[in-house]
């Protein structure tokens, strides 16, 4: 090891000490790195991974990102960044090794779940960690307890499975360079209550939704004192534009209607709207599946319903106390019957039914 490097190590180290004290009880801080993909935006782990956030900050502000590219990357798996060594396209041999052998590993509850940020390390050295780390862009258990997560993915998420598209050679460094422009630290923003988290059930129920389909439109009240936290949900979904550009993808005529699933979409949701998708538990109640009612469809365990929605064309007692009901069909109900009745190949419409966007008013 040449001299410069042992004494830019013991540097970081030092500052490495000097930073931790306060800085679990300071102002949560978070990264922001922008690329030539887009921007991924981190929060840090002070309290899980204080020297890896320590240091990570240091190398941050001083510049040491600036230059460095994500080089290796496993396709819908992980990405890797952080080694100074990227920033010379010469020294492509050599991509892997910087930066390595300053910290001890910090390892704690977190979970090798999508977003995560882990410290990189030299395989069967755990104190080998340092200026390199991976994201991970989908759920990788297999490395639970094995690095320091020191961070996770706040925004971003979708910019860093587009950099895990990178094509890559045999070696599994990447082909085209990925840069870091910048990264910059800054304070965490105070958190913001989730649109229809503080509203109670009074104000809940002078909601209103339109759902303007192809066939016409279908206006939406809601019973959040039978399901609460399926309102909430559906509001939530419906205001940030995910069953924009659906279809009513199921047909069952003297059954249902349905639509709210994600395929069905005619593009991707965007990375905010993905934070509202996610399972809920279920509210079963007294409300009963006649014609015109709103429930939430599911799979077979009783907890996953997440962003499906059916409304009832005709009297379902099957479905009364095993499905959350949360609403009705307020105006609109000839068009249900319209939907009901286009032509079908088993239960799906043969021409595809829009649900072209759900508008969300108060009165």
């Amino acid at each position: 090891m040449d001299n410069a490097r042992m004494k830019w190590q013991r540097a970081a180290a030092l500052l490495v000490l000097w930073l931790v004290p306060g800085l679990a009880a300071a102002q949560p801080k978070q990264a922001v790195i922008d690329t030539t993909a887009g921007t991924i935006v981190l929060d840090l782990l002070a309290d899980r991974a204080p020297n890896h956030v320590a240091l990570f900050i240091t190398r941050a502000e001083s510049g040491g990102y600036n230059g460095t590219t994500f080089f290796r990357m496993i396709k819908y798996g992980i990405i890797q960044g952080g080694d100074p060594l990227t920033k010379d396209p010469a020294a492509r041999a050599k991509y892997g090794s910087g930066g390595l052998n300053l910290l001890k590993p910090e390892i704690s509850g977190e979970k090798q779940t999508r977003g995560a940020v882990s410290a990189t390390q030299i395989p069967g050295k755990p104190d080998s960690a340092g200026a390199q780390f991976f994201i991970a862009v989908s759920d990788q258990p297999g490395l639970d307890g094995r690095y320091t997560i020191f961070a996770r993915v706040n925004e971003g998420l979708l910019v860093a499975q587009k950099i895990s598209e990178t094509a890559v050679d045999e070696t599994g460094l990447a082909v085209d360079r990925v840069v870091v422009n910048t990264v910059t630290i800054r304070d965490k923003p105070a958190e913001v209550p989730e649109p229809f988290s503080t509203e109670s059930v009074e104000e809940l129920t002078r909601y209103r939704a339109v759902l303007a389909t192809s066939m016409g439109d279908i206006t939406l009240s809601f019973t959040p004192d039978k399901a609460p936290n399926h309102v909430r949900n559906f509001l939530r979904l419906a205001q940030a534009g995910v069953y924009d550009g659906m279809s009513f993808h199921r047909v069952v005529k003297g059954f249902v209607i349905q639509s709210g699933h994600l395929p069905t979409r005619t593009a991707p949701p965007g990375e905010t709207q993905q934070k509202f998708v996610r399972q809920m538990k279920a509210e079963f109640n007294d409300q009963l599946h006649v014609k015109g009612t709103l429930s939430m469809a599911r799979l077979a365990e009783p907890d996953s319903a997440s962003a499906s929605f059916f409304i009832v064309t005709a009297k379902a007692d099957a479905l009364d106390g095993k499905y959350s009901a949360f609403g009705m069909v307020e105006s609109g109900l000839d068009v249900v019957e319209k939907i009901e009745a286009v032509a079908v190949n088993g239960e799906t419409p043969v021409d595809r039914v829009e649900l072209r966007t759900v508008t969300v008013l108060r009165r």
